[in-house]
């Protein structure tokens, strides 16, 4: 027979005391308990010691990670944590008593009560609710860049959706893609989405004398290059000077390469538009003020 600490492992690190005592016995969750190998984690509910305080904070109330900090679980970007863990509890229950939470209603399936996480799907639309478009917009991308959900799949569970959020939802469906290579790759390509400047399109693949050079975000007609410059984006001298040769390349095939670093796009995003806007007019004339 399988010990208790073995059967939390299959589990994902929680169960009922039914369900334990069910797989091992009764004496068994007692004897761990007691040795300090299970945690009671509520009433008639055990884990594993060291579970994460959000899992924690959901089982405590019945409910579910979800919006924000599902986002987190599926390793999606957020452009900031969560203050306190967003919880969803089935429609037909009442909060509880419990750590600090943002608690949300919605129903749920059994897998997602049983993983004590939204499916990415939801996680998705959750966050399109309550997220600015650019924040909502990078964790779509993210979330259809792990193939796990597709543009067919995202774009119906938006048009089924109902209640707050909606046209933001609606307007992150339309702009997602699987293309882009960051969190500030999304962030700035709806800076320019929102801003109404067209024609980029995210991870262009340029020809240099027969070398394939890509690059964040491109303009093809006005030969513009946008890239997203992240805090750790070289990462050694090497990495530098190839995209230094990279950024000569194109600037010598025609190419204008404006590079955006992550207090740009965050932090003067006015900036960065009314910079990309000027740099497009000059190439094929399109008037600044759009």
């Amino acid at each position: 027979m399988a010990s208790v600490v073995e059967v939390l492992v299959r589990l994902g690190g929680w169960s009922t005391a039914a369900e334990l005592v069910q797989l091992t016995s009764r004496r068994a969750l007692a004897d761990a308990v007691r040795r300090g190998d299970v945690e009671r984690l509520t009433r008639g509910t055990y884990g594993l010691p060291g579970l994460t305080k959000d899992v924690a904070t959901a089982i405590a109330h019945d409910g579910v990670l979800s919006h924000l900090s599902a986002a987190e679980v599926w390793r999606l970007p957020l452009l900031d944590s969560p203050a306190k863990p967003h919880i969803t509890l089935p429609t037909n229950r009442n909060a509880r008593s419990g750590p600090p939470a943002v608690l949300h209603w919605a129903d749920l399936s059994r897998t997602e009560v049983r993983k004590r996480r939204t499916s990415l799907e939801r996680t998705v639309l959750d966050c399109a609710r309550i997220l600015p478009f650019g924040e909502a917009l990078a964790v779509a991308d993210a979330a259809l860049a792990t193939g796990r959900l597709t543009l067919d799949e995202l774009a119906a569970a938006v048009l089924a959706m109902r209640g707050p959020g909606r046209p933001n939802a609606l307007q992150v469906a339309a702009a997602a893609t699987r293309l882009p290579d960051s969190f500030l790759e999304s962030m700035l390509r709806s800076l320019l989405i929102t801003a109404g400047v067209e024609g980029f399109e995210p991870q262009v693949v340029v020809e240099l004398g027969g070398v394939r050079v890509r690059v964040d975000l491109g303009h093809r007609v006005a030969l513009v290059a946008l890239e997203a410059e992240g805090y750790e984006f070289h990462g050694s001298a090497v990495k530098f000077a190839a995209d230094c040769r990279r950024y000569d390349d194109l600037v010598a095939a025609g190419w204008l390469v404006l590079r955006f670093t992550y207090q740009q796009v965050i932090g003067d995003p006015e900036w960065v538009v009314a910079t990309v806007r000027s740099a497009v007019a000059q190439r094929i004339g399109v008037p600044t003020n759009g």
